[in-house]
């Protein structure tokens, strides 16, 4: 087998993404999983393409979130078209739910941050109780109220993963799996990876192992300190459609069940579920929606989210080792887009996009993170 010139390593949403964009570039790509044996945050995400309040504190976060949603119907348009595979993409607009006047409060104080910072075309509504359920009818009569951006939309997530599976090998990306990539070393005008007896050689490296971008990184100089944090998830039952748009706390799906979430968790290493957690997301989601205390929960599961110490991704190419990188954020349904459009063409070789300036590993040296 010929000797790709890129190898991505990590078989998540971001990896995926990279290799399926340097794959439709024309790139030789290979890509290494660990397996099921690796911390798949990637399996365990609610599937929003959310930009609303995204970079607060971070101009640049929110252009490139809102870069990456524009640039999502063509990603689904070409999964569509490389294999089939309809992943249910759907950008009506999203709520955010305010559950008492404080919460509303500083919704609309970080939007209108937002607003000023990027500029008067970053959209979105503040909708009184009333507003709010004319728009969301089933909403509860306790809520304080919510804001509305028309830029936010979700995906079947699992949906996603086939389809950028099947779409990066149609391509001609070759994937390892159970890689457990625990080295890496000059050879030559290349980069030898390596562990447990298997070794893989490519000119460019693209760190995407989400929590295991740490030890990676530090192996190139590169100051990756990134963090595990838990969200927990309750499905339920299918039950006839009643709500047509995304919110924070509660989706319906295309097939009808609902998905609870949203909540965070500094445990560690540890992706179990707990009971108190549960009994938060569905209390809040019965206050979000009454309809739901009478419909079953079927499916409960946690994973871990992988957080840099501000919170925003980052990408950055090593100084000690050329043509190795390493990519890391959070969101990896909303960014896949631009990571598969935008950030790919420069890991390949090409200009840095503007907006990768401010991603960079050195802000936290500047502000005192990491080492």
């Amino acid at each position: 087998m010929t000797t790709p010139r890129i190898c991505v390593i990590g078989g998540g949403l971001v990896g995926m993404a990279l290799a399926y964009g340097l794959a439709c570039a024309g790139e030789s790509v290979c890509l290494l999983d660990q397996g099921d044996v690796a911390w798949r945050a990637a399996r365990g995400n609610f599937g929003l393409v959310w930009v609303q309040g995204k970079g607060f504190g971070l101009p640049a976060y929110a252009r490139w979130t809102r870069t990456s949603a524009a640039l999502w119907p063509r990603l689904a348009q070409d999964l569509m078209a490389d294999t089939g595979i309809d992943v249910h993409l759907h950008q009506p607009g999203g709520f955010q739910l305010c559950l008492d006047a404080a919460e509303l409060e500083e919704e609309v104080r970080r939007l209108s941050w937002l607003r000023e910072a990027v500029g008067s075309d970053y959209r979105f509504e503040v909708l009184d109780p009333v507003q709010l359920r004319q728009r969301l009818p089933g909403a509860g009569p306790t809520l304080a109220g919510a804001c509305y951006c028309p830029d936010d939309g979700h995906v079947n997530p699992l949906l996603l993963l086939r389809a950028l599976s099947t779409a990066m090998q149609k391509r001609g990306v070759i994937l390892h799996t159970h890689a457990n990539v625990q080295r890496i070393e000059r050879a030559g005008d290349a980069y030898r990876l390596s562990g447990e007896g298997r070794e893989w050689t490519a000119e460019r490296v693209i760190f995407a192992a989400g929590l295991g971008n740490r030890a990676l990184a530090a192996q190139v100089g590169l100051n990756i300190e990134v963090q595990p944090n838990r969200g927990q998830i309750l499905v339920t039952e299918r039950i006839a459609p009643f709500l047509h748009y995304p919110t924070s706390y509660v989706r319906q799906t295309a097939e009808g069940s609902v998905q609870l979430g949203d909540s965070h968790e500094a445990v560690g290493l540890d992706d179990g579920v707990s009971r108190g957690v549960m009994a938060d997301l569905a209390q809040r989601a019965v206050r979000c929606f009454p309809l739901l205390a009478k419909v079953q929960v079927v499916r409960t599961w946690s994973a871990l989210r992988v957080l840099s110490p501000d919170g925003f991704p980052i990408y950055q190419e090593s100084r000690e080792a050329p043509g190795v990188f390493a990519t890391t954020c959070h969101s990896g349904v909303t960014l896949a887009a631009a990571h598969a459009f935008v950030l790919s063409p420069w890991l390949a070789g090409g200009p840095a996009p503007h907006a990768i300036a401010a991603f960079n590993d050195q802000r936290f040296k500047e502000h005192g993170h990491g080492r």
